[in-house]
């Protein structure tokens, strides 16, 4: 096998000269010459793909109906199978502690009333209450020696602070 021209560094045959062409896949709308990168589903539940420069995706995308073709009543039990299984993606263990729409002080709040064992509506009384309980229960002087005790103490303590102001 005869070596190309285009070893080692620098390359004295230029780049790309013994590689093949390649190829691009065109926009499958009629007419239309631009690259399809962009996929779109051919039939509900297919893997099949058309494949759309992004305009021409968007256009089929705007008109692609996943119900067409089906009776009323087999509508009705998709839309009920998708919904159900959109509420298990949002309910899963995953994304039932993320809440974007809360700022650092009010997830901390969240979190140290967890820690008191008190809902989000508590008012001060009931936040000095659970304190006072929970710092008498687990306070080292009570549980000498009981480490889990003595760090259980410290969050409640650093709950409080959080929550007394």
């Amino acid at each position: 096998m005869p070596q190309s021209n285009s070893w080692g560094f620098p390359r004295w045959g230029g780049y790309g000269k013994d590689s093949e062409a390649v190829t691009v896949q065109l926009c499958e709308w009629e007419g239309c010459t631009e690259k399809g990168d962009c996929p779109a589903p051919k039939f509900r539940d297919s893997k099949e793909r058309y494949w759309f420069c992004q305009e021409h995706a968007g256009e089929y995308n705007r008109s692609w109906n996943y119900f067409s073709g089906m009776t009323e009543e087999e509508a009705k039990k998709a839309a009920e199978k998708e919904e159900a299984y959109a509420r298990n993606f949002r309910d899963g263990n995953t994304w039932q502690f993320a809440d974007i729409s809360l700022t650092k002080e009010e997830r901390e709040r969240r979190t140290a009333l967890k820690v008191l064992d008190l809902d989000e509506h508590a008012s001060q009384a009931e936040i000095k209450e659970s304190f006072r309980t929970l710092a008498k229960q687990h306070h080292p002087d009570t549980n000498p020696g009981d480490e889990a005790a003595e760090e259980r103490f410290k969050s409640v303590c650093a709950a409080y602070e959080i929550l007394k102001t």
